[in-house]
């Protein structure tokens, strides 16, 4: 694995003719909190095998320093948080045969652990575009604050993967049957309803975002009490879509009814059934996802629901490796990444295609090769 990970730092030089990646991501101590920033903003603050890296071991320093009393993380840019994992480049690589893909996942796995397990308040500041590798990166921990520039999805299915960073964990998680809708349809949120669905726990207007951030950096010796009462009076003083319901509010029902269901099979059956406008609309979403991918996502979920984070995560590496193997992953790169055709041709094209054994498969003990915490 070490030459996969030589290739990779080739790879990324190659790839990226832009900052040195020593500065992708800053790491600061400012006041009582240790700040992390996302500094890709040309490449919306995509994360890299790099980025991950040195997050992850300044986490665990920071983690046991008794100076810092908080850990803080944004992206830089204003337009996102973080839009992802750098998946182009990990498709292009295992395409080179440079099998960079076991140690990314592994590494970004365990990063999502690390920040589900921290041992100080941690805020992500998901301020823009936040997906994916981006949620993996803010979901798990104990604070999120979302503004009204905040885009969040999971939309993996579209290009042939499943909504990993512990995607397992938190979507089965959520109000009813929510999460399984989300993570099926990669269906958007946006502003405020980032923090209806349960995703952020706090929402902030973004002219205050900076006050916010200084204001807890300001904070003396914070308890996690502490940090929490400003972030509840940003929350409590924001004004923006205060009075606006949740925009998914009048569709709960049918979420609930359409998406309480053991099969994609029967999803899609319920879904025609129903025949209402906002029904026949995620039909059609549905319908232009990866078939392996739906029944991948669907046993994710499902299983996710009883399971901790750290074997949500176990599971989802197997699955990781599995969509590596395969084709769809692949060509869900090229069609909506590289050649931006958005025509992806899935194989299997069709949903009675993808076999109980292709999907066991996916799920199987890679032995010696599991993740393991």
């Amino acid at each position: 694995s070490r030459t996969g990970v030589c290739c990779y730092s080739l790879f990324i030089q190659r790839m990226s003719k832009h900052t040195d990646a020593a500065e992708d991501v800053l790491l600061e101590k400012k006041g009582c909190a240790g700040v992390i920033t996302l500094n890709r903003p040309k490449f919306l603050n995509a994360l890299t095998l790099n980025m991950i890296r040195q997050i992850y071991s300044q986490l665990k320093k920071w983690e046991q320093d008794p100076e810092t009393f908080l850990i803080i993380i944004k992206g830089a840019g204003g337009k996102a948080f973080c839009a992802g994992g750098d998946i182009r480049v990990i498709s292009e690589a295992e395409k080179a045969k440079q099998n960079i893909a076991p140690v990314f996942f592994r590494e970004e796995y365990m990063l999502n652990n690390a920040v589900g397990s921290c041992q100080k308040p941690y805020v992500a500041l998901i301020h823009g575009i936040t997906m994916g590798g981006g949620v993996g990166l803010s979901v798990h921990g104990q604070f999120r604050v979302a503004t009204e520039k905040c885009l969040f999805a999971m939309p993996e299915t579209a290009i042939g993967l499943f909504p990993d960073v512990g995607g397992g964990y938190f979507l089965p998680r959520l109000q009813g049957k929510l999460g399984y809708f989300l993570a099926l349809t990669g269906f958007r949120l946006k502003g405020r309803d980032v923090y209806r669905a349960g995703i952020a726990t706090h929402f902030v207007d973004s002219e205050k975002l900076a006050m916010l951030e200084e204001d807890l950096l300001a904070l003396k010796s914070p308890s996690k009490e502490n940090i929490a009462s400003v972030l509840e009076n940003y929350h409590t003083e924001s004004k923006i879509d205060r009075d606006k319901s949740f925009m998914l509010e009048e569709h709960m029902d049918k979420i609930n009814s359409c998406f309480s269901a053991n099969t994609v099979e029967e999803i899609i059956e319920n879904l025609k059934q129903d025949g209402s406008s906002f029904a026949l609309e995620q039909l059609k979403v549905i319908n232009k996802m990866s078939p392996t991918s739906l029944k991948i996502t669907l046993r994710q979920l499902m299983e996710g629901s009883s399971k901790t984070l750290q074997e949500v995560l176990t599971m989802e590496y197997r699955l990781s490796q599995a969509c590596m193997r395969g084709h769809d992953f692949h060509e869900g790169v090229r069609a909506v990444l590289i050649d931006k055709d958005q025509s992806p041709k899935w194989k299997p094209a069709d949903l009675k295609e993808v076999t109980d054994e292709d999907l066991n498969n996916h799920f199987k003990s890679l032995g010696s090769n599991d993740l393991k915490f």
